[in-house]
């Protein structure tokens, strides 16, 4: 397996399919690194050079991108800012609700999780039949 940046990226497969495995890389940012690489993007994963590795590497590096534990970690430091300052969309995370003005009357069910349902509870003291 060929890693670049510390990251492993699946054998195989062509390059350009590949390299989004890295998180923080799309296909578009994979596209434009492979041309600034001068790497064909038809070359399968497996079959890069070094010399074709680093090139990568440098690409990514030369265009400042943040990727892996940087940028998780960066998202979860904006996170917990907008929870520490308490403002609408840092709420809505923290009570696991959808942020970006979807309705949640129906639908939702990624954010809110499986459907829990509420029912009422018999009164074990009344007779049956009568309440």
């Amino acid at each position: 397996m060929a890693r670049i940046l510390g990251v492993e990226i699946p054998n195989g497969k062509r390059i350009d399919y590949a390299l989004p495995y890295i998180y923080g890389i799309g296909k578009s940012w994979a596209k434009r690194l492979l041309e600034q690489a001068q790497v064909d993007p038809a070359t399968r994963s497996h079959e890069l050079t070094d010399a074709q590795i680093n090139a990568i590497a440098h690409a990514i590096q030369a265009n400042k991108l943040v990727i892996e534990g940087d940028l998780r970690r960066e998202i979860q430091t904006n996170l917990k800012r907008l929870q520490a300052i308490n403002c609408y969309r840092g709420l809505r995370h923290r009570r696991g609700l959808p942020v970006r003005g979807q309705r949640t009357s129906t639908n939702a069910r990624t954010r809110k999780g499986p459907r829990r349902t509420v029912g009422v509870a018999r009164n074990p003291n009344a007779k049956a039949g009568k309440v």
